[in-house]
């Protein structure tokens, strides 16, 4: 059997929809069989959940909850509780390639709502039984979204105190008064996941497994922190007393402050890492297989004291380690991870890393680091270990044609040298690059889409430490060309990647081709 594999990485909101995002439309189905024909065995996405301001999937208001953005009207269309014209009426922003927040989070949810009020969607028996088999999330998740909207949109920690101190009256009072907000919400999750389920089954049928990905930590103004406070190091105002961040180094003089509340190990220690079991059970649930950011994490961490401008004061201080999985392991079993193990490296965090077996991260872009060759050694693809994921670059990087533009003149001599190549032309460089990735012991190889269609930075997904512009690339329609998924299922085939299911389907046309010849051979013989 095929032991090596290939996948894509590309975020559901950059798929080409109508209506201003990527969602659970015709195209994410259409996506799913073109990765089929490819070969392809992984579709890497982000984060799926609501996102709070900056749009980040890396900051949203629920580690558990949906994004409504990813709800296909085109289905509601279908149900019938929505209208073709209605959906047009609206607008959704002047590019198919760009994504307009502004005009989604005005014009999608007003929709939603339409479809809400025409449901008539707590008659509805699978509705009920979502809510009975959710209710452990979901109803401090949908309060929290319903109060958000009331108090305009403010972090829950400006809320009066005695609703951001979840006083039992306010609670009551809050459910009776916002009953049909709270409701609204519950149906947008009910029918964001039973068109997720629905379009990861396919999926499945088709030889697709969905990488999935979870931040290590949740947002301060989530419904996460809000409902379980004792999780996280807050006072008692409910405050953070730290943050987290990265401390400075060659690419940020002042470090980066994300700002998430850190976790109270101490506490999920005695509770035997409950709350975060329940989490990892939750996403082995939703993915086929969960990429785990920030993984170094888990080892030490950086905190920031709350209040700091910058993450310059922070100080590294030790996480659960290994025991967390271990206990993670025990209680749920064997489950397929990725270790996203990137940025500064110590010894402990390799030694977590090789002890968990989870497969860790190699980024081709970071092999040609003309300041720091030590640790670009360690991205070679010729140095890669069998156990790895490989990558040209992650949502964070540069796009592999736009990387090259902007290295040194040193740099972009390594790599030609690398590849013991000065003729290919510059724009065209991508595809040994890609090549050399694909080559490699590494088991897995997941290339951003923008790479294989060899996209400038323009189609660049983040910018890390910036808000604004970013995570709006989205695939235009008609641009993922046949001429283009040829060539990714050539780079797949010639390189021993092919997924399991073309593997089988092709091995039993070739053995149905063979039993046909010999029986006509045995038919000529007797003739």
């Amino acid at each position: 059997m095929n032991n090596k594999y290939a996948g894509v990485l590309l975020p559901i909101s950059s798929l080409p929809s109508k209506y201003g995002i990527g969602c659970f439309s015709k195209e994410a189905y259409d996506f799913v069989l073109n990765m089929r024909k490819a070969g392809q065995t992984f579709w890497q996405i982000l984060p799926i959940h609501p996102t709070s301001y900056g749009d980040s999937p890396y900051q949203s208001f629920s580690t558990f909850a949906g994004n409504p953005y990813f709800i296909s009207l085109e289905a509601l269309i279908e149900e019938g509780v929505l209208t073709e014209e209605e959906c047009e009426a609206y607008e959704w922003g002047d590019h198919t390639s760009y994504i307009d927040y502004e005009k989604l989070y005005y014009n999608r949810y007003p929709l939603l709502r339409k479809a809400y009020e025409r449901s008539d969607i707590s008659k509805n028996p699978a509705y009920q039984a979502f809510i009975s088999e959710n209710h452990w999330w979901l109803y401090d998740y949908a309060l929290f979204m319903a109060l958000k909207n009331f108090f305009g949109g403010v972090s829950w920690s400006e809320w009066p105190e005695d609703i951001r101190l979840r006083w039992g009256n306010a609670l009551d009072y809050y459910r009776r008064e916002l009953y049909f907000d709270i409701e609204f919400q519950m149906y947008m999750q009910f029918k964001f996941f039973e068109q997720y389920v629905q379009l990861k089954a396919f999926a499945n049928e088709n030889g697709v497994k969905i990488v999935g990905d979870i931040p290590i930590y949740v947002s301060m103004d989530s419904a996460d922190t809000w409902a379980n406070p004792a999780l996280f190091r807050l006072d008692e105002e409910n405050l953070p007393i730290a943050v987290a961040g990265c401390p400075p180094d060659g690419f940020s003089a002042t470090g980066q402050l994300w700002g998430n509340p850190l976790y109270r190990w101490d506490y999920h220690k005695e509770t035997g890492y409950q709350w975060w079991v329940t989490r990892l059970w939750y996403c082995f649930k939703l993915y086929d297989v969960t990429r785990i950011d920030h993984f170094r994490g888990f080892d030490e961490y950086y905190a920031i004291p709350y209040g700091e401008e910058t993450a310059v004061n922070g100080e590294w201080e030790k996480g659960p380690g290994m025991d967390l999985f271990r206990t993670v392991q025990e209680k749920l079993g064997e489950n397929e991870v990725i270790a996203e193990d990137l940025g500064y490296m110590t010894d402990t965090v390799r030694k977590m890393v090789e002890e968990s077996g989870f497969p860790n991260m190699k980024v081709l872009e970071f092999a040609f680091d003309a300041r720091d060759t030590g640790s670009a050694n360690d991205y070679l693809p010729h140095n890669y270990p069998e156990n790895c994921v490989a990558y040209t670059g992650t949502h964070d990087n540069e796009t592999l044609v736009g990387w090259f533009d902007s290295i040194t003149a040193e740099e972009q001599k390594l790599v030609r040298d690398y590849l013991v190549d000065d003729r290919t032309a510059k724009k065209k460089l991508y595809r040994p690059l890609i090549a050399l990735v694909m080559r490699s012991n590494a088991k897995y190889v997941i290339i951003p889409m923008q790479d294989y269609l060899g996209l400038d930075n323009s189609a660049r997904m983040n910018h890390p430490s910036t808000l604004g512009g970013n995570w709006c690339w989205r695939l235009a329609p008609g641009q993922l060309t046949e001429e283009a998924l040829g060539e990714i299922e050539n780079f797949t085939r010639r390189f021993g990647r092919l997924s399991e299911v073309i593997r089988k389907e092709e091995n039993e046309k070739a053995e149905k081709a063979k039993k046909e010849a010999e029986e006509a051979i045995e038919e000529t013989s007797e003739e």
